[in-house]
């Protein structure tokens, strides 16, 4: 538990990351480099911390503890090979996934509220995703389940990436160049990207429950 806190401390907080960073420029990168890729490319890294981490890391870029150019370079490719290999899970591994029993690092629902996300939204869902924690772990995997061309599949995942890396970290760069003092109001800033990244599920299940009423509505209406 102790090693769990100390973690969250250091990857989403900006007083933590930045202790890290000035512990070694250079490991900081390949650690970022690691859990980005491990979140979107490997089923146990549903938990790590995505668009949070990212913002952080944008606004250290602000202050001089990272380099913007060198931040957004590592990371894009970082969750586009991340996907790919999610990709390459689930294309060749999907039945036995699905027989999979559930543990403390795999929960199958995960992968089917996923695979429901999956069938609303199409190719869209590998960009769609990103943005969406959980979701955007198992997406590529789902993706390959379904024997998406990966040429279609590459080209949302790139598109995708790219999108999620460049708005997140130049969210929280810009941010800390135009606020002064943006730490003390970071938790703010985290609680909206939060509610922001789980806004389109909500959507989804206010219109989801909107269609089952109004089925209901005209099923006792005939």
């Amino acid at each position: 538990m102790e090693i769990l806190t100390d973690f969250l401390h250091t990857f989403t907080t900006a007083d933590g990351l930045r202790e890290f960073v000035r512990s070694g420029e250079v490991v900081a990168y390949v650690v970022l480099f690691i859990i980005i890729f491990s979140e979107t490319g490997l089923l146990v890294g549903f938990f790590l911390p995505g668009d949070s981490l990212l913002v952080i890391a944008g606004l250290l870029a602000s202050s001089g503890d990272l380099n913007i150019f060198y931040l957004i370079g590592l990371l894009i490719p970082a969750a586009i090979i991340g996907d790919a290999v999610g990709y390459n899970i689930g294309l060749r591994g999907g039945r036995r996934l699905m027989n999979r029993p559930n543990s403390r690092l795999f929960k199958k629902e995960h992968l089917m509220k996923t695979h429901e996300f999956y069938e609303k939204h199409g190719g869209k869902t590998i960009v769609l995703a990103r943005y969406i924690p959980i979701i955007r772990t198992f997406a590529p995997v789902v993706a390959g389940m379904a024997q998406m061309p990966y040429r279609k599949f590459a080209f949302y995942n790139i598109s995708g990436g790219a999108l999620w890396i460049l708005s997140t970290t130049l969210l929280g760069f810009y941010l800390g160049r135009l606020v002064p003092d943006i730490d003390r109001y970071l938790h703010f800033v985290i609680a909206i990207v939060i509610f922001l990244s789980i806004l389109p599920p909500i959507i989804e299940f206010i219109k989801h429950r909107r269609r089952k009423g109004k089925a209901a509505a005209e099923a006792v209406g005939e």
